[in-house]
């Protein structure tokens, strides 16, 4: 009887915990794309912006949500679109993980977008200009050497750890990758899709761009593009470390990529985005990252950087274009919805979706 009576609690047991399992994953919102944004200036609305307050003025993303582990209160739309504030440094990781990790939303179809300001290489881009990213390179795990130190024959004190000089590959034990590598089609699809955005210019951003006469591509009224990321904790700038930079982006892509914005956050967003694809919880195929140029990594070809670092022009400038252009993708993929939950959408020679 004893034995009867058993059989009988645990199969009510499993009964009940699936069924709650159920309603949970029932309740779960079912999102279509998710926004990580870095951070905001003030509140989300009615103030100067960040990178956030132009998804929730511009979508408009009505609806407050807390999810545990995240600082700041995320925003949603009865669409499906949801966006963060990651934060910036180590807590960007977290809060990435804390949303993937969280039993609110339904994210196996979900595609993401990091949309944030970054410096851009005066070689390749102007400030307000925006950049679909097709390879993030981590810059984090790295040697540094007092340049005074180094030996006459090394361009900088820049080099990649258990490696004995730059340029030489070495280790990054620790993460999933030191360049991740996102999915062309998705990149060339949505490139082709904005790449005729039309990006606002300004006095003030002309005069940003005028310096720098040795650079064409810098001084070019802002445009939309494709070009690679480097990400590192730390802020830097100067024609040396630019330098270094597009040395590293070629090392680490195997000479595929090309320096073109640097920012504080991909490498490690991407990171956790590889930790937890396999779980099933994200679709790592799915992810986009747009960054836009608030700033160029150094100063004109023979002038000093200090002057040139950040100017109020050039981030509103960039702050502006992460929806002026991310927008466009977002509403294409929510338009399609019953195309592009099954498939990724893809770009045809012309650069129109299909």
């Amino acid at each position: 009887m004893r034995a009867l009576w058993f059989r009988i609690v645990l199969a009510l047991s499993i009964a009940l915990g699936l069924g709650l399992a159920g309603a949970q994953a029932a309740a779960r919102l079912p999102i279509k794309v998710v926004v990580v944004t870095t951070f905001e200036i003030g509140a989300d609305t009615g103030d100067m912006a960040g990178e956030f307050q132009p998804w929730v003025e511009g979508w408009p993303l009505k609806h407050e949500i807390r999810i545990p582990g995240v600082r700041h209160m995320a925003r949603y739309s009865d669409d499906g679109v949801l966006a963060i504030v990651s934060d910036m440094r180590g807590r960007t990781r977290e809060s990435v993980a804390a949303l993937i990790l969280s039993d609110q939303f339904d994210l196996t179809k979900a595609y993401w977008i990091v949309s944030g300001i970054a410096g851009v290489d005066p070689a390749v881009a102007s400030v307000g200009s925006a950049a679909w990213v097709r390879h993030v390179v981590d810059a984090d795990p790295i040697y540094e050497l007092d340049e005074r130190d180094t030996p006459a024959d090394w361009p900088y004190g820049l080099y990649s750890n258990d490696a004995e000089r730059p340029n030489v590959k070495g280790k990054a034990e620790g993460s999933s990758a030191m360049a991740w590598t996102l999915d062309k089609d998705l990149v060339d699809w949505a490139y082709g899709l904005t790449r005729d955005v039309k990006l606002p210019d300004s006095p003030g951003l002309q005069a940003l761009r005028a310096p720098y006469q040795g650079d064409p591509e810098g001084q070019r009224p802002p445009f939309v593009l494709q070009g690679d990321a480097l990400g590192t904790v730390r802020f830097w700038h100067g024609a040396h470390r630019t330098r270094w930079a597009q040395d590293w982006v070629k090392l680490w892509t195997g000479g595929a990529g090309t320096f073109t914005m640097t920012d504080c956050e991909d490498q490690g967003i991407l990171d956790v985005l590889d930790a937890h694809a396999a779980s099933g919880r994200l679709d790592r195929r799915r992810v986009l990252v747009l960054r836009t140029a608030s700033n160029y990594s150094r100063g004109p070809l023979g002038q000093t950087s200090l002057p040139h670092v950040f100017h109020g022009e050039g981030l509103k400038a960039g702050f502006d274009a992460t929806f002026r252009v991310g927008g466009v993708v977002v509403r294409d993929l929510v338009a399609h919805w019953d195309r592009y939950a099954a498939a990724l959408p893809t770009a045809t020679p012309t650069g129109r979706s299909r």
